[in-house]
C-alpha cells in the first residue's frame, strides 16, 4: 500500500449530512462529500491486511485495496477503471449500499474500518465530472438478439454486459422510465434520479433498445419474446408485499409502503400517475416494518410535514454493538439508526398491530397493537408469544406496511411461461446458469434470489449475462 502506516496515524473520518432543518424542506440528496485531501488520507488508512476479506463481504468483489491504493496516489482515472471492471454502477452502491465491505474490513475489528463507500463514490463521481465515462461500443456485433425485461439495477446490468459483447439487446420495462425500486421505492433524497437517466444514456449509446411502458404478460405476451429473441432474461425484481390479514386491513389510509413511496417519487419528478393522492401532511403515520423501507416511509413522511410518526417492528431490539469475534467478517446484526430515523421518529419493537380501528367512515384513526416476546423452543427454533395484558392503541391516519416483500408477481409473465418456481415462490434458478426451466430463459436479480440488496442485483445481472453470452456462443469474455 502507499502508505502502511495510515491506518495508524489517521482516524476513520466519513461523509457527513448537511442539517436536519436544512434538509427536509426538499428531497434533494443531502450527503456532504469528503474533500480530496480528506480522501487522500481515508484511501491511505486501507491496510496491507494480507487477505482483503473486503473483497468477500462486497458481493460484486470489488478489487477494493487497489482503488484505495490509488485513490491515495491520486489517480482517479485508473482507480475508475478498475472499480468499473466489477461494478456496471457504483454511483448507485455508493448512495444506497449498506456496505458490507465496510462490516468485513480488518479494521473493523475496531469499529473504525476504511471508508469504502465514500471512495467508491467519490471515484465514479470524479469519473462522470471529468468525462471519462463513455458509451463502450463492442468492436464487433453478433447475430443473436436478446430480450431483457425488467429495467432495474440487475436488467440494466445484464443488459449493458450484453450490449458490451456484441449482442443485439432490447430491455423491457413495464413502467415510464428505467430504475426499478431505485427509481420507484428509494427516494430522491437518497439517490437523485438523473444518476439513472445519466446511466440508461450510457447504455442506449451502447446500442441497447429501451422499451418502456411495457408490461410483459399483460400487454405484451411473454410467448411472443421467445418466438423473436434468441435468448431471454426475466430480471422483474420481487414485488409481491408481504401483507398483514387483520381486521380493519382494508380502511382507508392503509397503504402497501411501495404505493406510498411509488407515488412521492413521481410526485416529486412530475411523472404522472392515477391513483389518489397518499399524503401524510399533518396526519399521525404509523409504519409497520423496521428495515430501509420503513426508513423511507419516515423519511418521506416528514417531508411532507406529518403531524408524528411511529415505526413498530416485530422482532426484538438489535444489540447496540456486535461480538466481533463471532460475527466478523459477516455481516452483523445490531441496531442501526438512518438518517430518517434522527429526522424525527418514535421507533418500538417487538410489536405487533393486531387490529386497525375505524373512524366510523371507513378510514382508519389508530392501530391496535400487542407487546411480543422471542423464545427458543427445544428444536433451536424461535417461537414469538404475545405478552397477556400489553395491548395499547396508536393513533394513525396512513399506515404504511413495509414489511418486505415475499416473491415476485406471479400473475402475467411468470404464470404464462408456466415457470418452476422455488419453496419461496421465486423464479427457480440456480448461481451457476441462471438457467430457468424453460429453455433460453435466464433468470437474475430479486426475481430469482428474493428481495436483497442493489448490489446483488448488479452482481447477479452481471453473472446472467456472462452466461447467456457462453449459451449463445458456446464460449464468453465477460467476466464473472
Amino acid at each position: 500500500m502507499g502508505k502502511p502506516t495510515g491506518f495508524l496515524e489517521i482516524d476513520r473520518h466519513d461523509r457527513s449530512y448537511q442539517p436536519v432543518n436544512e434538509r427536509v424542506g426538499n428531497y434533494d440528496e443531502f450527503v456532504v462529500a469528503l474533500k480530496d485531501d480528506e480522501l487522500t488520507n481515508q484511501a491511505s488508512r486501507c491496510m496491507d491486511c494480507g487477505i482483503p476479506f473486503c473483497h468477500n463481504g462486497c458481493p460484486v468483489m470489488n478489487i477494493i485495496p487497489e482503488f484505495n491504493d490509488l485513490v491515495y496516489r491520486d489517480d482517479y482515472k485508473r482507480a475508475s477503471e478498475i472499480l468499473h471492471s466489477t461494478n456496471n454502477f457504483p454511483e448507485f452502491t455508493g448512495r444506497i449500499c449498506p456496505a458490507p465491505c465496510e462490516a468485513s474490513c480488518t479494521l473493523n475489528l475496531t469499529d473504525h474500518p476504511v471508508t469504502i463507500k465514500s471512495i467508491e463514490c467519490a471515484i465514479v463521481d470524479r469519473a462522470w465530472a471529468e468525462g471519462w465515462l463513455k458509451p463502450k461500443k463492442p468492436k464487433s456485433r453478433t447475430d443473436k438478439a436478446v430480450a431483457v425485461v425488467g429495467a432495474g439495477p440487475a436488467g440494466m446490468a445484464c443488459a449493458q454486459q450484453l450490449a458490451r459483447a456484441g449482442h443485439s439487446v432490447t430491455l423491457y420495462e413495464k413502467n415510464a422510465k428505467a430504475g426499478g425500486l431505485l427509481r420507484y421505492g428509494i427516494p430522491d433524497f437518497k439517490m437523485a434520479k438523473s444518476l439513472i437517466d445519466r446511466r440508461m444514456a450510457q447504455l442506449q449509446g451502447e446500442g441497447v433498445e429501451f422499451k418502456p411502458n411495457t408490461a410483459i404478460g399483460i400487454n405484451k405476451p411473454a410467448k411472443a419474446l421467445l418466438e423473436k429473441f434468441d435468448a431471454v432474461v426475466l430480471t422483474g425484481g420481487a414485488e409481491q408485499p408481504r401483507d398483514l390479514a387483520v381486521p380493519g386491513r382494508d380502511l382507508a389510509g392503509v397503504h402497501f409502503a411501495m404505493e406510498f413511496l411509488g407515488q412521492s417519487n413521481r410526485r416529486v419528478s412530475g411523472e404522472k400517475y392515477d391513483e389518489a393522492d397518499i399524503l401524510t401532511t399533518d396526519m399521525n403515520v404509523l409504519v409497520i416494518g423496521g428495515g430501509d423501507t420503513g426508513s423511507d416511509c419516515v423519511g418521506t413522511s416528514v417531508r411532507q410535514n406529518a403531524k408524528a410518526i411511529t415505526q413498530i417492528e416485530i422482532m426484538p431490539k438489535p444489540p447496540e454493538k456486535e461480538d466481533k469475534l463471532k460475527i466478523w467478517p459477516d455481516w452483523p446484526n445490531k441496531l442501526r439508526t438512518s438518517s430518517s430515523h434522527e429526522e424525527g421518529c418514535e421507533r418500538m419493537w417487538e410489536v405487533t398491530a393486531k387490529e386497525f380501528i375505524s373512524d366510523g367512515n371507513g378510514n382508519v384513526k389508530s392501530a391496535r397493537c400487542v407487546k411480543v416476546e422471542w423464545t427458543m423452543a427445544d428444536n433451536g427454533q424461535w417461537q414469538m408469544a404475545e405478552v397477556a395484558g400489553s395491548e395499547f392503541e396508536i393513533p394513525c391516519d396512513r399506515v404504511f406496511l413495509a414489511m418486505g416483500f415475499v416473491h415476485p408477481v406471479h400473475e402475467g409473465m411468470i404464470a404464462e411461461l408456466g415457470l418452476e418456481k422455488d419453496g419461496r415462490g421465486n423464479v427457480a434458478g440456480n448461481m451457476e446458469d441462471y438457467k430457468t426451466s424453460m429453455k433460453k430463459v435466464f433468470s437474475a436479480g430479486d426475481m430469482r434470489r428474493g428481495q436483497s440488496l442493489v448490489v446483488w442485483a448488479i452482481r447477479e445481472g452481471r453473472q446472467a449475462a456472462r452466461s447467456v453470452d457462453e449459451y449463445l456462443m458456446g464460449s464468453t469474455q465477460l467476466p464473472r
